[in-house]
């Protein structure tokens, strides 16, 4: 059996399934998948159900996947040994990019990071467990989710789920905060071994997914952003000292920085040009297109979207292979840190905004008491629907109750959240007859 194509589980039954290319069984599996249609409804930026202009988690894994798979096909032009197979992880797959960029935030909770944060937080300091987006993704694809034929997981292909592997490492490991639970890391290791993966080593189309979703939040982001008027398209806003000393500051402040070699530049000077870059573009496509806000929008989020992605490249790096942007057969530092000020542009003026900051002390509170009605078996176990309680009750021996409750939490919705948090705490909502 090819490598990349072997599953964990027996193959679906029926002649139309066995019709298909094994990639796209993956692909329908995750896009008919119920963890996935959730995404409609969590948080990107802003609130989910806030507006029907703004981005959610779904529209966001959408853009991610487009944007990957047109890459992966320009990187097959331009590197052809990434369709000769010589080593499973050092290929590139249009379709098993785009499974993966569309699998990339099946994990994340409601609420956005912060979802996150109060999850992992109330499972450290209660039970010494960890929460955590991207380990969730494997719990979801490997253990949560069901497809005919399995009670456990949606059974895709090795390439997808290693494509998905963001963090090759068991996050129970000491001093790690990003990686894969426990029961689901024994068999990525495994399968990391059997295809003779280097330690700590990420697949040419794990890359490529984690790239083209750091190109989507720097381009994406900000085109909501100005929609919202958190971004001001003139000078006042993208010259404003106080816009600039907050981009050096989380610059800085970022640890996961360190590998775009900010020592090699004076950052306050590199922040103001890329600021003065970007609105001198709005301003001449502004014109360009007679003066019409919604269409520079678009405009210049594609002229963005289209630098990066035209940039991105493989090169070698320490015996293994990375994916990055690349000018002159190296990799292209410089405009790796533009791509991060603008990340840190979007994340100063949106997440930071005391309007979005309001938003998530509210939804911190509504999980933390969903958290405290749910934890107690005996009454909690009362509260939960009768279909997840059967899927608990059917894997108790491997399914710890505040694993249970972090899982079932966390594959809300945001308006769910807010309704099950309204029926449980607010004086009168909804009917018992509602289908849940």
């Amino acid at each position: 059996m090819d490598i990349r194509h072997m599953r964990l589980d027996e193959p679906a039954l029926g002649t139309f399934s066995e019709e298909r290319e094994e990639y796209e069984r993956d692909y329908a599996r995750l896009i008919q998948s119920p963890a996935f249609r959730r995404l409609q409804g969590k948080s990107q930026v802003f609130g989910a159900g806030s507006g029907d202009y703004y981005r959610t988690r779904l529209t966001h894994s959408l853009e991610v996947s487009q944007i990957a798979r047109e890459a992966a096909r320009r990187l097959a032009k331009h590197y052809p040994f990434v369709e000769q197979g010589e080593h499973p992880g050092l290929v590139v797959s249009p379709a098993v990019v785009e499974c993966a960029a569309l699998a990339h935030d099946l994990g994340h909770p409601p609420f956005g990071h912060r979802g996150e944060e109060v999850l992992n937080g109330l499972l450290q300091e209660q039970y010494g467990m960890k929460y955590e987006g991207n380990a969730q993704n494997f719990r979801i694809l490997m253990f949560l989710e069901k497809r005919a034929g399995s009670g456990s997981g949606l059974d895709l292909t090795a390439a997808v789920l290693l494509a998905v592997n963001k963090y090759p490492y068991c996050i129970d490991e000491p001093g790690r905060l990003k990686g894969v639970y426990a029961p689901e890391w024994e068999i990525i290791r495994e399968l990391r071994e059997r295809w003779d993966m280097p330690e700590g080593a990420k697949t040419l189309e794990t890359q490529l997914m984690d790239l083209c979703d750091d190109i989507a939040y720097s381009t994406h982001d900000i085109e909501d952003g100005i929609r919202a008027g958190k971004i001001g398209m003139d000078r006042t806003f993208f010259e404003s000292e106080h816009l600039h000393s907050h981009l050096v500051q989380e610059i800085v402040d970022d640890e996961g920085n360190k590998d775009f070699r900010w020592e090699e530049v004076n950052i306050p000077e590199m922040v103001r040009r890329v600021l003065d870059d970007f609105i001198s573009q709005w301003e001449s496509i502004y014109i360009a297109c007679g003066r019409e806000a919604s269409r520079t929008r678009r405009e210049i989020k594609a002229r963005w979207v289209s630098t990066f992605a035209g940039r991105i490249g493989i090169i070698d790096e320490a015996g293994w292979k990375r994916v990055t942007f690349v000018r002159d057969d190296a990799c292209d530092y410089e405009l790796l840190r533009t791509m991060e000020i603008l990340k840190k542009l979007a994340w100063v003026t949106l997440i930071k905004d005391f309007r979005v900051q309001r938003l998530q002390m509210r939804s911190e509170i509504m999980i933390k008491q969903l958290w405290d009605s749910f934890i107690k078996p005996e009454t909690g176990r009362l509260i939960v629907p009768s279909d997840w309680l059967q899927n608990y009750e059917s894997h108790a021996a491997k399914w710890s109750w505040p694993r249970f409750v972090a899982d079932y939490i966390a594959g809300m919705t945001d308006a769910y959240a807010e309704k099950v948090y309204a029926e449980l705490f607010a004086s009168k909502s909804g009917s018992i007859y509602e289908m849940d």
